[in-house]
């Protein structure tokens, strides 16, 4: 994409983190913003910051888990808008930590719901009104580092964000063969300072874990503080934006804003080609 002005981008988990970075650097760029998430408040308070800005928002309380809420997410940002041009399928949650046989089956399911069936229903209730629109567009779906590397103690969120990348490679083959303009991107970062980690805040009732599950984990309990450390030094959301944005004008695929990790995702590529254990590198 090269013209911005005008256009119209969708933005799930817009109400903090790389959401709210991205609805914020569209805007920058003249773009008329639907900004979703499942947080209320919050998503009023980044709309209402957007706005003062000068900014044309459309907030839309929206639980990316849920096929009927994003079918209405897409029926409100066409109704409004009568096209869009940009969708990050970005909303998504940290996950049960611990080791793989101890996270529970809410934990699975609630990740699950946000980070793969998130993206699944952006595609399914947006790309194909973008294609038939004629006038190209950019879907961007966010994944992470570790949708292209695995190790201990996240492997909830391992899963879903393996299966984020694999889904967009597999719509960038498919949009290429039906002959669409639009591009697909696959976000991958490493560290970014979010708030991903209290992501529990917004975990619905029914997928909490019963009491008898709360029991003491120790690779839990000596993971959190850890991964608090490094989320605190992590890179702004605004950085994280600024790739988008130029993946987006630049027809980019693959978004690799930590340049630091390659070696650990080219081990990985190696292990597989070679037919080796896996090599473990801590992401530190």
């Amino acid at each position: 994409m090269k013209e911005f002005r005008d256009r119209v981008a969708v933005v799930t988990g817009a109400a903090s983190g790389i959401g709210k970075a991205m609805a914020e650097r569209f805007a920058a760029e003249g773009m008329k913003v639907v900004m979703a998430d499942v947080e209320g408040p919050a998503l009023d308070a980044a709309a209402r910051e957007l706005e003062d800005k000068g900014a044309l928002v459309l907030p839309v309380l929206t639980d990316v888990s849920k096929a009927e809420s994003v079918e209405a997410l897409a029926k409100r940002a066409f109704d409004e808008f009568g096209e869009v041009h940009v969708l990050c399928n970005n909303a998504g949650v940290g996950g049960g930590t611990g080791l793989t046989w101890d996270c529970t089956l809410a934990d699975w399911q609630w990740t699950m719901g946000v980070n793969l069936w998130g993206v699944i229903h952006g595609v399914k209730f947006f790309v194909p009104r973008m294609i038939e629109q004629g006038t190209g567009g950019h879907v961007v779906n966010t994944a992470s580092l570790a949708g292209l590397i695995s190790g201990p103690g996240i492997a909830v969120y391992h899963a879903t964000k393996h299966a984020v990348v694999s889904i967009s490679e597999t719509l960038f083959h498919e949009l290429r063969l039906a002959g669409s303009q639009l591009g697909v991107s696959v976000l991958c970062p490493g560290w970014v300072n979010t708030k991903i980690l209290d992501s529990d805040r917004n975990r619905p009732e029914e997928l909490q874990n019963r009491p008898e599950e709360e029991k003491p984990l120790p690779m839990r309990e000596q993971m959190e503080p850890m991964i608090r450390g490094l989320l605190a030094q992590g890179s702004p959301p605004s950085e994280i934006a600024q790739k988008v944005f130029e993946a987006v004008r630049d027809r980019k695929f693959y978004i690799l804003p930590h340049p630091q990790y390659r070696d650990m995702i080219r081990a990985r590529m190696e292990d597989i080609l070679e037919e080796r254990d896996p090599t473990y590198t801590p992401m530190i």
